[in-house]
């Protein structure tokens, strides 16, 4: 028993000492047990800005303004951009940490291309700081590493297969919201539209009262003079809830030629503020795939030339339920009824 009683304590003293030559060891060198693995955001209502900047020098900062998230102070934020960012940053975990001969070589890369990104919460204070590099061979997992770490991480979403890196690795037009029109029915003060080919289906609707008023929108068309069907009113404001352009088109070089044609429609609404935004629809023409010709008979696109400068892409499948006429707005005439 004795024996057996100063094996076991010798055994003890010996682990006691091997950890203690371990810790100790190990003291000053990057651990992967605390801090420097922590990069996740707890709380998102915590978070107010997001700073991130390329190795090729574009930068991005993205505020919330009241329900919305605003790009470099002046666009509204892409509703679908900034919740798959938030989606990153309160969700990201470890996969596992690089072996330490790729080490060296990931922070390389981390130098070279990792995108820096810094989150600050509504006292302005820095609440977390990291640098998002490349993927691992399988496209699974992202390196990024903690400002100040000397250890790189191979990061992921759970149950997200794919990398994070391309959620921060937007620029420019590519963070902004592409909403034509994003109003509520009851947000609408006004509506025309005009469509200068068909002046006898361009018209005005306005609010009047607790109904609503639809006119002519030249002057040299008769009115109709049947009384205005609300129902058919509110079909129609509903479709501005949602007209998300396809893309931006800022830099397209043949804006000038484009709009010196005539444009299918011109829409403007107003809302309850007073506020008006208008864009001119001009059509975009294929070329038919046998003979080469453009086909105007058919068009799927339309360049959107928007009042505060943007040229957008938007497709017609979209924007076609609220190119309505004058005459869709009044209830049909009563049938006489023959005994």
């Amino acid at each position: 028993m004795k024996k057996n009683y100063w094996l076991l304590l010798i055994f003890i003293v010996l682990g006691s000492a091997t950890a203690w030559y371990v810790l100790t060891q190990n003291k000053g060198e990057t651990t992967t047990l605390g801090w420097d693995r922590k990069f996740r955001v707890e709380n998102p209502e915590e978070i107010q800005k997001i700073f991130i900047a390329k190795r090729t020098g574009e930068t991005t900062t993205l505020e919330r303004q009241g329900k919305h998230w605003i790009v470099n102070g002046t666009s509204k934020a892409s509703p679908g951009a900034v919740d798959n960012l938030m989606e990153v940053i309160t969700s990201v975990e470890l996969k596992f940490v690089p072996p330490k001969a790729a080490t060296d070589n990931v922070v390389k890369e981390l130098a070279a291309r990792g995108i820096k990104v810094e989150i600050y919460n509504k006292k302005g204070e820095k609440i977390k700081a990291y640098y998002v590099g490349g993927v691992t061979p399988d496209a699974r997992g992202t390196i990024m590493i903690l400002e100040n770490s000397e250890q790189p991480m191979v990061m992921e979403i759970p149950q997200m297969e794919g990398q994070i890196r391309t959620r921060f690795d937007l620029v420019g037009d590519a963070w902004r919201d592409r909403s034509v029109f994003a109003l509520q029915p009851e947000e609408i003060q006004a509506v025309s539209i005009e469509y200068p080919k068909q002046r006898n289906k361009s018209f005005r609707l306005s609010r009047k009262g607790s109904g609503f008023e639809v006119t002519p929108f030249y002057d040299n068309v008769l009115p109709i003079n049947r009384k205005v069907d609300e129902a058919s009113v509110e079909a129609f404001l509903v479709g501005f809830k949602s007209l998300v352009a396809e893309a931006f088109e800022n830099n397209y070089a043949k804006k000038d030629s484009v709009t010196q044609t005539i444009p299918f429609a011109i829409i403007s609404v107003t809302n309850t503020e007073g506020e008006e935004r208008m864009a001119a629809f001009y059509p975009t023409y294929r070329n038919d795939t046998q003979t080469g010709e453009r086909r105007t008979d058919f068009v799927e696109r339309y360049f959107a030339a928007i009042n505060n400068g943007d040229w957008m892409l938007v497709q017609h499948r979209v924007f076609e339920k609220v190119f309505w006429p004058y005459d869709s707005f009044f209830e049909e005439a009563a049938k006489k009824v023959k005994d």
